[in-house]
């Protein structure tokens, strides 16, 4: 985010806290109960956001350095990302073309080749097929087409991005929609991957990209955590097409006002969200930077995520490590404990007939864009 749009946000949020408002809609907006519950919707929502469309990995700092490689299954289509020996960064169908069988299980480094685990077919790290057993019995099988097949992958501001359609094609600017600017200010590229933790929620994964739209909730959910830390029902909106930005303001934020505008440390006394528009909620803290990325699960209550702790710089020593891991925890224990119980409690009040629509206030504008985005994605589908 850069200087100019700090000071400009900074501002707002001044307003609000001076005027007692928050950042609002023009009216309230009625969403659907269906848009959680309705198996059908779960299926089109797949398919538009999972199967055809791209979203993004996580950040580049996932995979550093030549040799390293991850699988992702969580769109439901078996991902392999490997960043081959002169640093180039490849995505492929995580499938041996001889028989279908997965050619890798879960991330590493200083990888060379891929090998199927069923008979032995050898991948290079850019997908090629540099050798099999028994060549002489495929020899009608040429090895220039019988590589991993390729998936549409970019990496930009930092970040990565990846399409399950090996048909498909995207522009990471045409999907950030003006967000590329502010992505770019963070230099992400230099931070480094801490930890990444898996959940496996009774949600609905829109629920979980909720989470984190507003901050009406923070003194009644969070009293005794995150409360204490931030202004409650105080923070800013933009829109960047489907995606979305937010600052939320810290409790020392009101300082501001005692220092020139030239000195306003506001990521210091903020908190900066946004959504990558469908399921990725990026999270700029002081120190840190955290990705929460939401996929549906087998069922429209089920929902699997990742998220991800990137950090200045790496840790080398225990001191270092035990800051990390106390931050992370208490993080994670928050929205174990706290948010995704609340949240499994009103998929389950979503079934029980209470209403047809839940209501987002004025004050909650980001859930209100959130979810006309992803009414708007799936009618234009």
């Amino acid at each position: 985010m850069r200087r100019e749009d700090q000071i400009v946000e900074a501002r707002k949020l001044l307003t609000y806290l001076k005027n007692r408002t928050t950042a609002l809609a023009d009216g309230i907006y009625r969403n659907p109960v269906t848009d959680y519950t309705c198996e059908k919707q779960a299926a089109r929502e797949r398919d538009r956001f999972f199967r055809k469309g791209a979203f993004n990995v996580g950040l580049s700092a996932l995979l550093p350095n030549p040799g390293d490689w991850m699988t992702h299954d969580y769109s439901g289509v078996p991902i392999l990302l490997a960043r081959d020996k002169d640093g180039r960064l490849g995505a492929y169908l995580n499938v041996c073309r001889h028989r279908g069988a997965r050619v890798a299980e879960g991330s590493g480094s200083g990888e060379k080749d891929f090998r199927c685990p069923y008979h032995g077919w050898c991948y290079g790290l850019d997908g090629a097929l540099i050798a099999r057993p028994d060549e002489a019995s495929f020899a009608a099988a040429d090895r220039a087409t019988h590589g991993l097949t390729p998936l549409p992958v970019a990496e930009k501001y930092g970040m990565i991005w990846v399409s399950p359609d090996p048909k498909g094609h995207f522009d990471v600017d045409d999907l950030l929609s003006g967000m590329g600017t502010d992505l770019a200010a963070y230099g992400l590229d230099t931070y480094h991957h801490y930890e990444t933790r898996v959940l496996h929620r009774k949600m609905n994964w829109k629920l979980g990209v909720d989470t984190f739209g507003e901050t009406y909730h923070l003194q009644h959910l969070h009293p005794t955590t995150v409360s204490p830390l931030f202004h409650s029902n105080r923070c800013t909106f933009d829109a960047f097409g489907p995606n979305h930005r937010m600052l939320a303001a810290r409790a020392t934020f009101d300082n501001l006002r005692e220092v020139p505008e030239s000195q306003w440390d506001v990521f210091d006394n903020t908190v900066v969200i946004c959504v990558l528009f469908p399921n990725t909620v990026f999270t700029f803290q002081r120190d840190h930077v955290e990705t929460w990325h939401f996929f549906p699960g087998d069922k429209v209550d089920e929902t699997l995520l990742y998220v991800s702790l990137y950090i200045p710089e790496p840790v080398t020593n225990p001191k270092a490590k035990e800051h990390w891991d106390r931050n992370f925890n208490l993080l994670m224990a928050t929205v174990e404990m706290e948010d995704f119980p609340t949240c499994e409690g009103m998929q389950r009040g979503f079934s029980s007939g209470a209403q047809d629509a839940i209501t987002f206030g004025r004050n909650e504008p980001a859930l209100q864009h959130f979810h006309k985005s992803v009414t708007a994605a799936l009618a234009a589908a």
